[in-house]
């Protein structure tokens, strides 16, 4: 979960954005929209969710694994954990 002010902001920020995709999808199966719109907004959607799930995942990586440490390969491996989980959700 985010804590600070500016990362909380910037997550409901992402979550409102989904919300009104999620609505815009509900407004294209109501009114029988071709497939082809349907499942870009399904993806459009889903690139949405998968970034929300990025940034939350980075956060909690550096603030459970990161803090603390002054260890320079300590900081790199997180780095390179978050790298590797954007990697997966893209």
């Amino acid at each position: 979960m985010p804590h600070t002010p500016a990362a909380k902001k910037k997550a409901l920020v992402r979550v409102r954005r989904i919300r009104g995709q999620t609505d815009a999808l509900e407004r294209a199966l109501d009114a029988g929209a071709d497939c082809g719109v349907v499942l870009h907004q399904l993806a459009a959607i889903r690139g949405a969710i998968n970034g929300l799930m990025s940034e939350v995942l980075e956060a909690h990586l550096h603030e459970t694994f990161g803090a603390g440490s002054d260890d320079p390969r300590h900081a790199q491996r997180v780095q390179e954990m978050t790298a590797l989980v954007r990697t997966y959700l893209k």
